[in-house]
């Protein structure tokens, strides 16, 4: 947060969104404050847009966005501007400047975003369909979204988007999606086009874009499900991987929720990370390993699988451990837990997390009962049986059975 208004404090920032129309769609009171402004702030294609109303000083967005942070709070107090696209609090900078100033302090004057004029000109209902940027955020970060039967609105960074992203469905095996590019919406140079994704040539794009996915897949595309337990096979590992039905109840009995932070130590494959991660857009999750090839397969994982944002890191625990976010949930998953590292991860965990650690072999196994005895939680013992051929006859080989403990501390 920026720092402590004082009582009493008064409206000086104002963020205002503009769209394609430029002065021509603000109402009467965004005018008179970009008018009567000291500074507007905001992109050189939002300042050419206000020019004609402009009087007081402009500023352009420095890279990173935060390095512009001092210089509007250097004017508090005085009247400032910042203009953003359509509805700033809408994937805009609307939230993070309330991160600096107190609400209290700032008067927003959003207009309709991009995604909501998408949505009007094709007919489609919003709130059902998938939304998300890819405005510095990397192409994976689709991979979710793409259920077959729903639209997914995206934001464009710039003109190459939208060939990138075509692209990248025909490669995922999602070609059949008819992709519609909706470009410079709501202003004199708007246009619509539709096209399927593995036949995308269109050209002359508008730097200012969205695209409408509507998701069609061939059958050898990977559709990620919506439950925990993804095939063994859809991991790069060399074995060392927590197999897809014992994933599946450690993933239940990790319960990720929305925003939570997973550490999962011993990583190996990353597979519990990248799953937990799966569960809600805003989850976050750090892996640890000390196998430098694990550590960058499980990033490979990660990013193949649609979640590009896991935080994988080098290291030996418990030593590696210090420094790091507190946790809501923590995995322990990789072979020969001994005592100090169990009892580190204890302390790490906020009150009313949950420590989740599978065993398979024997001295690993009698350190979870006495994590049991110390700290109380359940301890379960996880079998499963796969059919096989033996000779001429059909059988069910049993896996090594897993013993899985689960607390929750106090």
């Amino acid at each position: 947060m920026g720092d402590a208004p004082s009582a009493g404090a008064k409206t000086w920032l104002a963020i205002i969104g503009i769209g394609e129309d430029g002065v021509e769609g603000l109402g009467t009171e965004a005018r008179a404050l970009i008018a009567n402004a000291c500074l507007v702030v905001g992109g050189r294609r939002h300042l050419d847009l206000a020019a004609p109303l402009i009087r007081g000083d402009t500023l352009t967005w420095s890279a990173p966005l935060g390095a512009t942070w001092p210089a509007i709070l250097a004017r508090r107090g005085q009247p400032v501007v910042v203009l953003a696209s359509g509805d700033p609090f809408c994937f805009g900078v609307g939230s993070l400047l309330s991160q600096q100033v107190p609400p209290a302090e700032t008067r927003v004057l959003p207009q309709a975003s991009s995604l909501a004029l998408a949505a009007a000109r094709l007919g489609l209902a919003e709130q059902d369909c998938p939304m998300l940027s890819l405005c510095g955020r990397p192409l994976e970060s689709l991979r979710p979204a793409l259920q077959p039967g729903t639209t997914v609105l995206v934001l464009s960074a710039d003109a190459t988007t939208p060939a990138a992203v075509s692209a990248a469905l025909t490669g995922w095996g999602f070609g059949p999606s008819l992709v519609t590019l909706l470009e410079a919406l709501g202003g004199p140079n708007e246009r619509i086009r539709t096209t399927e994704a593995r036949a995308f040539d269109l050209t002359g794009v508008h730097p200012v874009n969205l695209l409408a996915i509507q998701v069609a897949a061939e059958p050898e595309a990977m559709i990620l499900p919506q439950a925990p337990g993804l095939p063994d096979d859809w991991f790069e590992h060399d074995g060392q991987i927590t197999k897809r039905e014992v994933r599946a109840v450690t993933l239940s009995s990790l319960r990720p929720t929305a925003g939570a932070l997973l550490w999962d130590i011993g990583c190996g494959s990353g597979s519990i990370a990248i799953e937990w991660l799966l569960a809600h857009p805003t989850t976050r999750a750090i892996a640890l390993d000390r196998d430098p090839q694990r550590v960058e397969r499980a990033g490979r994982n990660a990013e193949r699988l649609g979640v590009p944002r896991l935080d994988v890191r080098l290291g030996t625990a418990p030593a590696a451990l210090a420094g790091w976010p507190t946790p809501d949930a923590i995995f322990l998953g990789g072979g020969g837990q001994d005592v100090a590292l169990i009892e580190a991860c204890w302390a790490a965990l906020r009150p009313g997390g949950r420590l989740v650690a599978n065993a398979v072999a024997l001295a690993t196994q009698q350190r979870l009962i006495e994590a049991r005895d110390r700290h109380g939680g359940d301890l379960v013992r996880l079998a499963v049986e796969r059919l096989d051929r033996i000779g001429r006859f059909a059988a069910f080989r049993p896996a090594m059975p897993a013993w899985q403990w689960v607390a929750v501390k106090p």
